[in-house]
């Protein structure tokens, strides 16, 4: 199976059909998919102006969708860089085992999903590099009472989620679902009053 790297190469090959160029961009998701599959896809091809259907795009608009999908995977590769190093650290010192504020990481290894939109025609408008960088200092900072992304207060508690964890706060401005540790206990008990209906979209 090809890595990121290598259907990267295939997306800039000069030579290759523009289908198979496409299919490698597509395929390039599957690896690193910051929103989700498809929620990733509708926004490189919003942002590149990519029709969602076209099988032959321009390949400056395909590069330019790679180009931004490889700024936002070296931002969670440095990520998780550190947190191996403070996990290395944390066994040393005999935590052997991650504290719940890690439970986020556990279920965004890799980076699919790091900021799950649950409609994939709702998410941020924002380069994927700049979305991740502000999810990843509200990790690192203390807990806020707002979407750490798009800094809108109005969060609302989702049911039934396709994903674990089978519920959370979903922000009503940017769509993404909202990791709890950034959350003061306040800001999730009112999230938890409002339950989500239908998103606005936010592209």
């Amino acid at each position: 199976m090809a890595g990121f790297r290598s259907l990267a190469r295939q997306v800039r090959d000069p030579r290759g059909d523009l289908a198979l160029r496409r299919y490698s961009l597509r395929k390039c998701l599957e690896r690193f998919a910051p929103y989700g599959h498809r929620a990733t896809w509708d926004h490189l091809c919003a942002r590149h102006g990519i029709e969602p259907e076209d099988r032959a795009p321009d390949p400056a608009r395909l590069e330019g969708a790679l180009k931004e999908l490889e700024e936002a995977r070296a931002v969670w590769l440095a990520y998780e860089s550190g947190f191996a190093e403070r996990r290395r650290r944390e066994k040393r010192q005999g935590l052997r085992r991650p504290a719940s504020f890690d439970d986020w990481h556990r279920r965004t290894w890799g980076g699919n999903g790091v900021a799950r939109c649950e409609d994939p025609g709702v998410h941020p408008s924002e380069p994927l590099a700049e979305v991740l960088g502000r999810l990843i200092s509200a990790l690192g900072s203390e807990p806020g009472t707002a979407c750490p992304v798009c800094a809108e207060p109005g969060i609302a508690w989702r049911q039934e989620r396709a994903q674990e964890p089978w519920s959370g706060p979903v922000c009503r401005g940017c769509g993404i679902v909202v990791p709890q540790p950034v959350l003061t206990p306040g800001a999730l008990a009112k999230a938890r009053r409002v339950r989500l209906r239908t998103l606005a979209s936010a592209a």
